[in-house]
């Protein structure tokens, strides 16, 4: 093994964090009758168990993320095996076609969910800390609900991959 003594460019510091294998969360709101969503691999459940914790790094350049963050709950789906054209389409730049086709549940609060996900997250937002070119989010946990006998979808090599399971 032979590390690198300089700092990395950014392509191939983001192959090698490609190389780490990651959940993939879709985190939603409604705001002012819109379906809005972004798409994160960067997502991390148990941060904290009280108050109970979860959180997401995105983009200072986003332009999604500063319309969903006015929102009092947002909604966190954590992605199932079968999502993997759903966050393709979630994630795309295609603003007015994100949910096409897409049946998301919205609860009382405004939270907007994606159906047959394996977990699914009612938060409110905790905080927010500057890290470099993104924010850290931490969001609270106030509700939630899941699915046991659905998988995950996995981030691994910069594309979608499924858990394998002993069946």
């Amino acid at each position: 093994m032979a590390l690198q003594k300089q700092l990395p460019d950014s392509a191939l510091l983001r192959q090698t964090f490609s190389l780490f294998p990651s959940g993939v969360a879709c985190i939603g709101a409604v705001v002012d009758g819109v379906q809005e969503a972004i798409v994160a691999s960067s997502f991390t459940v148990g941060v904290s168990l009280e108050p109970p914790l979860v959180s997401f790094a995105v983009q200072n350049s986003s332009t999604t993320w500063p319309v969903i963050r006015r929102a009092p709950f947002v909604g966190v789906s954590i992605m199932g095996s079968s999502h993997s054209d759903t966050c393709r389409q979630i994630a795309s730049r295609d603003k007015a076609r994100r949910f096409d086709g897409i049946d998301a549940h919205i609860s009382s609060t405004g939270a907007l969910f994606v159906p047959d996900s394996p977990v699914w997250l009612e938060c409110s937002i905790y905080s927010e800390v500057p890290a470099g070119d993104h924010h850290v989010v931490l969001l609270e946990v106030t509700a939630l609900g899941f699915n046991p006998e659905l998988n995950p979808l996995v981030f691994h090599r910069s594309s979608f991959s499924r858990v394998h399971g002993d069946d």
